[in-house]
C-alpha cells in the first residue's frame, strides 16, 4: 500500500472516529450546551497532516451528523464546522510552523482562544435563528453560557489531545503516514 493510500485510509477512519464519537459521547457542560470530543479526532488529524486536513474530516464529519444525529439542520452543520475548524485548524497551522511540544501546546491554546471567539460571534448572529429566540435573549446568554462553554470545550479539546497525539503520533511515524 503506498504512502498516499494509507493517509487516505487514515482519513477515512478519523472521519469514523470522529463521528462515532460525536454520536455516542454528549457530556453536558452548561444549561443546554453539550461536549463531544470529536474535535480531539479532528485535531489529531490536523497535527498528522495538516490543516486542510482538519477542515476535510470536519465537513465531511459535520455533514454526516446534519444528516442522521442533528436537529439544527444546516444552521448546525454551520456552527459545527465554524467551531471545529477554529480549534483544530488554528491548532494544526501552528503546530505545522512550529514541530514541537512549544508548538503543540500553543497551537491547541491559541485554537481554544480562536474558536472562543469566532463561537461567541457566530453564536450571537446565528443562535438566534436556530434557537427560536430574540437576539437580545442571545445576547444575555453569550457570557454566562456560550463563553464558559466553549473554554471549557476547548480546554478538555486541548487536554485530550496532549494525552492522545504522543501515543497515536509514534505509531504513525513509524508506519511513515505522518507528513
Amino acid at each position: 500500500m503506498n504512502k498516499q493510500t494509507r493517509k487516505l485510509t487514515t482519513v477515512g477512519m478519523l472521519c469514523a472516529i470522529a463521528y462515532i464519537a460525536a454520536a455516542l459521547v454528549r457530556i453536558p457542560l452548561v444549561l443546554f450546551l453539550k461536549y463531544e470530543p470529536k474535535d480531539v479526532i479532528i485535531t489529531i488529524g490536523g497535527l498528522l497532516f495538516g490543516p486542510l486536513t482538519s477542515f476535510v474530516i470536519t465537513f465531511l464529519v459535520s455533514f454526516v451528523q446534519m444528516l442522521t444525529i442533528s436537529g439544527t439542520g444546516p444552521l448546525g452543520f454551520l456552527m459545527n464546522v465554524l467551531s471545529s475548524c477554529s480549534f483544530a485548524c488554528t491548532a494544526a497551522l501552528i503546530y505545522r510552523k512550529k514541530h514541537n511540544f512549544f508548538g503543540l501546546a500553543c497551537g491547541l491554546l491559541c485554537g481554544c482562544l480562536v474558536m472562543a471567539v469566532i463561537m461567541l460571534l457566530w453564536n450571537y448572529f446565528i443562535a438566534p435563528v436556530y434557537m427560536g429566540m430574540p437576539r437580545e435573549e442571545v445576547a444575555k446568554l453569550l457570557l454566562p453560557a456560550f463563553l464558559p462553554f466553549n473554554i471549557m470545550k476547548g480546554g478538555l479539546n486541548a487536554a485530550i489531545t496532549m494525552l492522545l497525539y504522543k501515543p497515536i503520533f509514534l505509531p504513525l511515524q513509524r508506519c511513515q503516514l505522518r507528513e
